[in-house]
C-alpha cells in the first residue's frame, strides 16, 4: 500500500500515529507531496478526486480517503480495536470534534499563508479560532474521563489534533483554561507513535 501524505498534516498524522499503533507501519510506503488548496499534485488528484491529502492506494481495491475513512479501514486490517463497538458513537464523536479542531486551524494557516495581506479577513480568522477553543474546552470539560479509558482513535484524533495547534498556533495557548486536558496531552504526547510521527515543513 502506498499512503499519499505531507507531513505537517494532521490528518496524514492520525493515519500514521495508528499505523504505528497497529504495528503495521511497515506495510505502508509514504509517498510525499506538497499540496495545498491552489495547487493540487496529479498524484494526489488521481488518488482522490478532491484532491486532499491522506490517500490510501491499495494493490487490491480502489485508492481511499479521508483520514477517517483511512484510519476506519487500517484498523479493521489489523484488528486494532481502535474503534471499539461497546463505544464506538462515542469514539467517532471524539473524532469528530478533534477532525473539526484541524479543520479550523488549517483554514486559518490558509488564510494567513495564501492571502494576500491585504485580502485577509480578521474577523473571519477570529470566528475560526472561536471554533477552535469552544471545541477545546469541550474535550476538556466533557471528555476527560473517556480520555482516561482505554487508547482509542478519539485519543489518537485529540492527540493530533492537538499537536497541530501547538505547531502551527501555539502563540493562541489553546491551554488556558484547560489544565486537564494540557496534562493528559503531556503524557499522550510522549507515546512513541506520536514522537515518530511529529509534523514537520
Amino acid at each position: 500500500m502506498e499512503l499519499i501524505y505531507a507531513a505537517a498534516s494532521p490528518y496524514v498524522r492520525k493515519v500514521r500515529t495508528l499505523l504505528h499503533e497497529t504495528g503495521q507501519s511497515d506495510d505502508v510506503t509514504l509517498v510525499p507531496v506538497k499540496t495545498s488548496p491552489t495547487a493540487t499534485p496529479d498524484v494526489v488528484r488521481a488518488a482522490n478526486p478532491l484532491g486532499k491529502i491522506p490517500a490510501l492506494v491499495r494493490p487490491d481495491g480502489p485508492a481511499i480517503y479521508d483520514s477517517r475513512v483511512i484510519t476506519r479501514y487500517l484498523d479493521a486490517r489489523a484488528g486494532g480495536g481502535f474503534y471499539p463497538e461497546a463505544r464506538i458513537w462515542e469514539v467517532l464523536t471524539l473524532e469528530a470534534t478533534a477532525d473539526a479542531i484541524m479543520d479550523a486551524a488549517i483554514l486559518i494557516t490558509y488564510e494567513n499563508r495564501l492571502r494576500p495581506p491585504e485580502h485577509r479577513s480578521e474577523d473571519w480568522i477570529e470566528a475560526q479560532w472561536s471554533k477552535v477553543a469552544h471545541a477545546v474546552r469541550a474535550v476538556n470539560d466533557r471528555w476527560m474521563s473517556h480520555l482516561a479509558g482505554p487508547v482509542d482513535m478519539g485519543h489518537v484524533a485529540v492527540g493530533c489534533a492537538l499537536g497541530y495547534l501547538d505547531f502551527r498556533h501555539d502563540a493562541r495557548g489553546w491551554r488556558k483554561g484547560c489544565d486537564a486536558l494540557d496534562d493528559w496531552f503531556t503524557v499522550f504526547a510522549s507515546r512513541d507513535s506520536m514522537q515518530a510521527t511529529a509534523p514537520k515543513d
